[in-house]
């Protein structure tokens, strides 16, 4: 497995951490199968999504505090319910399938980290497997 270290900036911010995925899978040695991508916290998410055009992120961004606002009556006492739900709208993970050794991601799509209770030292984890049998 291996680990990618981030440091967010801001309370929310879109991370686009394709490149750095890819290089995982190019350096592994998996010439076909997936890439499961986790991240392991409960205020930050994954999502895959067109990463060709910065607005789209930010778009993404203000439709989530639409609908889970940061000044939300919530009851969680730490005070960021808010993070958590948008968390867990998008998930903590997702899966790409490897061909050739290289992500097989759409045209525009990219794989972007999701933070939503920064700023803070993050962690992805990125696990590559093997296809054991052509299917």
């Amino acid at each position: 497995m291996r680990r990618l270290e981030l440091k967010t900036q801001k309370r929310t911010q879109f991370i686009d951490i394709t490149s750095k995925v890819a290089e995982a899978v190019r350096s592994s040695g998996v010439q076909d199968g997936f890439c499961y991508v986790f991240v392991p916290h409960t205020t930050a998410a994954l999502t895959i999504n067109e990463h060709a055009d910065p607005s789209v992120a930010r778009d993404l961004e203000l439709a989530l505090e639409r609908l889970a606002p940061w000044n939300g009556r919530y009851e969680h006492r730490e005070g960021n319910s808010a993070a958590h739900i948008k968390a867990s709208l998008l998930g903590s993970s997702q899966w790409v399938c490897v061909e050739n050794s290289r992500l097989q991601l759409g045209t525009w799509q990219g794989i972007f980290f999701c933070e939503f209770d920064g700023p803070r030292q993050r962690q992805v984890w990125i696990r590559l497997v093997n296809q054991a049998v052509d299917a």
